[in-house]
């Protein structure tokens, strides 16, 4: 055991910095293309309405797309892995129809169509590249290593912040180059350090497919979706809701921050924009704390504690309706998220019944998370319609409310089955 364990904890360190370096690259076009596409649709475009659908479209996308490549990646077999032949492919075609973006601009049927096709790419590839962590790193030690991919996902705000600050003016031909050399340099590297074809995970499922020759390789998305629904335990479709209704309170407490600093605090435009940013510092000063935490007193115990970190804070929030209160509780709330955000996926890897279905639940949580931001700030938005502005904090926390009481009867049903340990 001591002679083995040390290359193992080296390997899944290893594979932990590398997948954050890709998970880094990808982000960082993902940043600066929400921050700096909307200014070159607005050349053409006058009504935000349209340029927000647009916008939006990579989110629409995404919610078929990850699934569906995150499910074919499971069933593909090379002597490179199931993943890496996807991301060398995807991600120079990304970093390169990205490079494209301001080139094009001038034309708004070639950039919406560059938009488009640069959105279909990089969400393919993007559960892929996490899905390695599963692949190579013992449940166990996951949220150590989603701790790592979220804390490198969320430095990429600051990332494209800077590119935008100091280059994007003069030179924003080079801007949009900055990020797609990232994502190149990104993939070279993983190209030359990683062959997945020798994780833990890849070598579980070819294990599987020789136990069981008679099935297929690759179980389809809606084989693997039926299976949930139709579980009698129902723990992983409980934590299906869990991720949409805290994705909800989540995209809420974020989109709406802005007009809730307007509306209810009386702050100017700009001022109520900054009111996210020490959040910010929050969660990655707690991401990684709540892994280790989660691995004292596991993983479902730690994000109910964070959950309701996050709704009392909100309620706080409420209470304590000034402007520093307001950032206080954005800061409580936004390390208490860091337990659920941190966590969740993990879990959900967990309670997958086979290391053939990896890449399906990462898609999967994808488009949990995603259906979270694409609900949550129109249902909180209609009830502020209903309470008013003064209360928005408090709508959001009763959603998050929502999602607690979800997994708590995740942890009851786990409890009850004695499989606690394996989640």
């Amino acid at each position: 055991m001591s002679t083995t364990a040390p290359p193992v904890r080296h390997a899944q360190t290893r594979i932990t910095l590398l997948v954050a370096l890709a998970v880094f690259a990808q982000e960082s076009t993902w940043n600066f293309y929400d921050a700096q596409v909307p200014p070159l649709l607005r050349e053409h475009i006058t009504s935000a309405a349209l340029v927000g659908f647009l916008m939006g479209m990579d989110n629409l996308l995404g919610v078929f797309v990850q699934p569906w490549l995150g499910n074919r990646s499971d069933g593909t077999r090379t002597s490179w892995g199931r993943r890496m032949p996807y991301l060398v492919v995807g991600m120079p075609v990304a970093a390169l129809l990205f490079l494209v973006l301001p080139h094009v601009a001038a034309s708004l049927p070639l950039l919406v169509a560059v938009m488009f096709c640069y959105a279909l790419v990089a969400n393919a590839f993007k559960p892929i590249a996490e899905s390695l962590v599963p692949d190579f790193v013992a449940p166990e030690k996951r949220s150590r290593a989603n701790a790592a991919v979220k804390i490198a996902s969320s430095l990429t705000v600051i990332v494209a912040a800077l590119i935008s600050i100091l280059v994007v003016d003069e030179h924003p031909g080079i801007a949009f180059a900055i990020p797609s050399a990232l994502m190149l340099v990104s993939i070279v590297v993983l190209g030359l350090t990683v062959r997945d074809s020798r994780s833990p995970g890849y070598q579980a499922a070819l294990a599987e497919d020789a136990a069981d020759a008679a099935a297929p390789a690759r179980l389809g998305v809606r084989r693997v979706v039926l299976d949930i629904v139709r579980d009698p335990d129902r723990s992983r479709l409980l934590m299906m809701v869990a991720i949409l209704l805290f994705g909800s309170a989540w995209s809420a407490s974020r989109a709406l921050a802005t007009p809730y600093g307007m509306e209810a605090l009386g702050l100017s435009r700009g001022d109520a924009g900054g009111l996210l940013l020490p959040s910010g510092v929050a969660f990655l000063l707690a991401a990684y704390p709540t892994a280790l935490l989660a691995e004292r007193i596991g993983r479902l115990r730690t994000m109910m504690i964070g959950m309701s970190l996050f709704a009392a804070a909100m309620v706080v929030g409420t209470v304590a309706q000034t402007p520093a209160g307001t950032v206080v509780a954005f800061c409580v709330g936004a390390a208490g998220a860091a337990a659920f955000l941190v966590n969740a996926v993990v879990v959900l890897w967990n309670l997958a019944p086979s290391a053939r279905v990896m890449g399906t639940y990462a898609g999967l949580y994808a488009v949990g998370w995603a259906g979270g931001g694409f609900v949550g700030p129109a249902l909180v938005g209609g009830m502020v319609d209903l309470t008013g502005w003064t209360l928005m904090l408090l709508d959001v926390a009763v959603v998050a409310v929502l999602g607690v009481l979800a997994v708590a009867r995740v942890e009851a049903l786990q409890r009850r089955t004695d499989t606690a340990k394996a989640v």
